[in-house]
């Protein structure tokens, strides 16, 4: 092994394990911003989305994604597991070996499922959680993936999405979307009345740590998407475009909520941070720095008026996972067909509209977009709404009221407080009955 080819397998694999590091912080986000009777749910679904990740991906979506240059799907070394391994089927660095790359795309897979945790929180069963992750990272992440990263149609007509707005951000919010569409919101959330009842998360620091393990992973994320050190002023820029975004956008989202709602709110903070990572991931090899800060910017303003937009039509998203992933990842893979800056690193080959290289990349990238969105959308409400229609996906009212973790786990995050409860557990509460209790007090 010569000392490049060293260097490069340990950037990856540590790029790798700062992306495996943010299931740490999308649980300590979603548990954060849900309610504390929850908790141990929350926390297992991140645990478990990441290990049925592992396994579908492993059994057959590396294949799907990587297994040769048919423009639709791999068709090729589909399932890995066992088999002879042929390195020149896939497309990936030649300088890292295959488990390197495997496991890197791996991580990337199980963040996609993660995004659809959140959006369908504090009222999804467990079990029919693990199965549509299975299946998502199983068939439809990787078919996505194939298209833009492996070689598909997207690759070919110059669609660009460097680290993922679109294979891995919009897609989980599609598919978030759709759950949310077919679960429905959480008791108490809109009142007979049309009202908003608000339902604040149970603990601030839990979900400000998870911000700040998800701002330490994208510095994996992004820049390791290079799949090389042998050019360190390309990862030294992307390094620079990824926090320039997120702290346009913590800026930009507790300005604008301190004007739009009255203070300063602190998850639109957190939300805003994220929402600037998510826009700038298609474009963080592409665009300079003063892009990418213009980028984060717009981003934390569209996180704000997402989630008040998804509260108006009704869509409960407990954590705002669709308006941070779905919203800004649209935005960001627009935003590489109007900020992209030909020779800004080594990786950037084509200009955008605002440099001087027309509307061509920008019509690319919106033909991306409406082609994830057309299979994925579509894909995913049939396998949640079959889900719904065989296994069932929400827990029983009795159940969301008194707390899925001792409805679906049988214990609590935090047992000193059970006696402080009201004893929902006394409540028997058929879903289809009229429930006489004022929704704005359920907690």
């Amino acid at each position: 092994m010569n000392i490049e080819m060293a260097i490069d397998t340990l950037w990856v694999l540590l790029a790798a394990v700062l992306v495996f590091f943010m299931n740490l912080g999308f649980a300590c986000v979603e548990a954060g911003f849900a309610r504390s009777k929850n908790t141990v749910n929350i926390l297992s679904k991140n645990f478990i989305v990441f290990a049925v990740s592992s396994l579908g991906f492993l059994l057959l979506g590396w294949g799907l994604m990587f297994g040769g240059d048919n423009p639709i799907i791999g068709t090729k070394g589909l399932f890995i597991l066992g088999g002879d391994i042929d390195e020149s089927v896939y497309t990936l660095g030649a300088n890292v070996p295959f488990w390197a790359k495997f496991f890197f795309q791996l991580v990337f897979c199980g963040t996609a499922a993660t995004i659809v945790s959140g959006a369908v929180a504090e009222r999804i069963k467990y079990v029919s959680f693990i199965v549509f992750s299975f299946i998502l990272t199983l068939a439809i992440y990787p078919v996505v993936g194939h298209w833009i990263w492996g070689g598909g149609f997207l690759s070919t007509i110059g669609f660009q999405d460097f680290a993922g707005s679109t294979v891995v951000h919009s897609l989980g919010g599609w598919a978030a979307l759709a759950g949310v569409i077919i679960l429905g919101p959480r008791f108490g959330k809109y009142g007979k009345d049309g009202k908003i009842n608000p339902i604040p998360g149970h603990s601030m620091p839990l979900a400000t740590i998870g911000l700040f393990v998800l701002w330490l992973g994208w510095f994996g994320f992004n820049p390791g998407s290079t799949m090389t050190m042998s050019n360190p002023g390309d990862v030294a820029h992307i390094l620079m475009t990824t926090n320039t975004a997120a702290f346009a956008g913590v800026l930009t989202s507790t300005i604008v909520s301190w004007l739009y709602l009255g203070k300063p709110d602190l998850g639109m903070t957190i939300n805003g941070c994220l929402a600037g990572l998510v826009a700038i991931t298609a474009g963080c090899a592409y665009v300079d720095v003063l892009a990418s800060l213009i980028i984060g910017a717009i981003g934390g303003v569209i996180v704000v008026f997402s989630v008040v937009f998804f509260d108006k039509i009704k869509l409960d998203d407990p954590v705002g996972a669709t308006s941070v992933h779905l919203a800004n990842g649209i935005f960001g893979t627009i935003c590489v067909g109007l900020f992209a800056k030909e020779g800004v690193t080594s990786l950037s080959t084509v200009s955008g509209l605002f440099y001087g290289g027309g509307a061509s990349l920008l019509g690319t990238q919106l033909i991306g977009i409406l082609a994830v969105a057309a299979f994925v959308f579509p894909a995913s409400l049939l396998v949640w709404y079959v889900i719904k229609k065989t296994m069932g996906i929400r827990v029983t009212l009795s159940e969301e009221i008194s707390g899925l973790d001792i409805g679906e786990h049988g214990n609590s995050a935090y047992p000193e407080f059970l006696s402080r409860k009201p004893a929902y557990s006394a409540i028997t509460l058929d879903e289809t009955a009229k429930v006489d209790i004022d929704e704005r007090r359920v907690v």
